[in-house]
Order: C-alpha cells, then structure tokens, then sequence
C-alpha cells in the first residue's frame, strides 16, 4: 500500500506573528519556515504504519512556491521514500488543495491520504474533508489512534464529548490530531541520504485544477491588546464592575 501525507510550510510555531504595515498579510521575510505541525504528526505515523509492514511507501506532498525544496528534504530525512512538489506562486486556498491532492491520489492511487487536521497559519481545517467529499471515499478526522486491519482503519477520534472509534474502509482520509504521536528526531545521515530522494515537480496549470480564490481576505489585524486588570475586594464588588461595563 502507499501512503501520501500532505506536508505544507508555516511560518513556525514559536516565531512571534507580526501583521504587514498595510494590513494585506503576515510578515515572512526573514523569519524562520519549518513544517506545520499536524504534517510533521501526520507523516510520523505514515512512516510507523510502513515500519509495521502495512504499507510499502510513503509520498510527501506540498504545494507552494518553487523554493519548497529544502522543505521537503525535511521530509524525506524524516523517511518518506519521495516527495511531490507542486508549484505555484499563487496563494493555494483549502479547496485549490484539495483538488490538487484529488488529481494526485487519481494518479498514485494511494491506500491512504493523510493530512493535518489544519495548518497554523490558517487553522482552517478543511482540506482533508473536503478531498474526502471530492475523492468519494470515507473520512476520519481528529485521529489519535490509527490501526489497519483486513482493508480498513480502525480510528480513534477526539470529539467535544471524548473518544470515538469508528471503522472506514480503505482507500480513506484521515487526518491527524496532537495527540497521535510524536514525530521522530532527524539524523544527520538521514539528512544526507534525503538528499539523493526524488521529488517530483509538477505544475499546477498542467493538473486541469480551477485555482481561483472563492474567498477575499481584506485585511489583517493584529489582536487587540489585553486591557490591565482590576482587582476587586469581594463577588458583589466584581457584579457591579461587570455591569457598569455592560457585560451582565
């Protein structure tokens, strides 16, 4: 069986977002690039399922700008035995990917597509459900537990209510939650034997994928900053100060 994992590049976790002078993005000049989260989860447990003889190979696949390679090295010194790279220097919008990753699965046939349940610089959570909806086969979201058995993956889920198991059949989506797993340290030789590893390049153009934008963003703004607290003596003191403010 082979195994694609979707493997996009954010602006990491730990830098400090600063929103543009003209309010039409986030500043990305020199600040530090790595792999979303929820990607580097959902590749770590593509990588165990083949470790378990479950599947044979395991595709990174990204979409973005031409200067993704070294990004998608990271992935192949992770393990993946390849990786796809299609381009554009367009802004690609959750349903663009999921048509993108249709095309892709059209033409690898995979076992399996697994993605982040979101990236962190949109926290939009739909391209693995929708690539579910527009490759018509059987989802499971939110996975913390993941096992493979006679053509099915049995799947644990979070839910607001706790723990779900449910059962899809194989060829499925699945995307990953936090509590998965924990991707692996890379290795210095695994950094050097990624760099002999294919990547594909495709261009978007030739996928036949409609890449419009359906949505505008208009502006970004940083979040208001926190007002200074107040300290109140006893509960009847805090009921007043909340409704002078209007908030009871």
């Amino acid at each position: 069986m082979k195994i694609l994992v979707g493997y996009k590049r954010v602006v990491d976790y730990n830098v400090r977002i600063q929103v543009k002078a003209d309010g039409m993005g986030v500043v990305t000049d020199g600040v530090k690039l790595s792999a979303n989260p929820f990607d580097d989860i959902a590749l770590e447990e593509a990588l165990r399922l083949r470790e378990k003889g479950l599947a044979e190979e395991v595709v990174v696949v990204t979409i973005g700008s031409a200067d993704l390679t070294a990004h998608l090295r990271n992935g192949l010194a992770m393990g993946a035995n390849r990786a796809i790279h299609v381009q554009t220097g367009d802004a690609v919008s959750p349903l663009t990917a999921a048509r993108v990753f249709l095309k892709l699965a059209e033409k690898e046939q995979p076992g399996l597509f697994i993605l982040g349940k979101q990236a962190i610089d949109d926290d939009a959570n739909q391209t693995g459900q929708m690539l579910a909806a527009l490759w018509d086969r059987p989802q499971a979201t939110f996975a913390s537990k993941v096992e493979l058995t006679d053509g099915k993956a049995v799947v644990t889920r979070e839910v607001d209510s706790g723990l779900e198991t449910i059962e899809a059949d194989l060829p499925a989506v699945i995307t990953t939650d936090l509590r998965l797993n924990e991707p692996r340290f890379i290795k210095l030789p695994d950094i050097m034997k990624a760099k002999s590893k294919p990547i594909e390049v495709i261009e978007l153009a030739t996928l036949g994928v409609d890449a419009a934008n359906h949505v505008t963003t208009t502006h970004y703004a940083a979040p208001a900053k926190r007002s200074k607290g107040a300290m109140v003596k006893d509960a009847a003191e805090l009921v007043a100060a909340l409704k002078q403010k209007g908030l009871l």
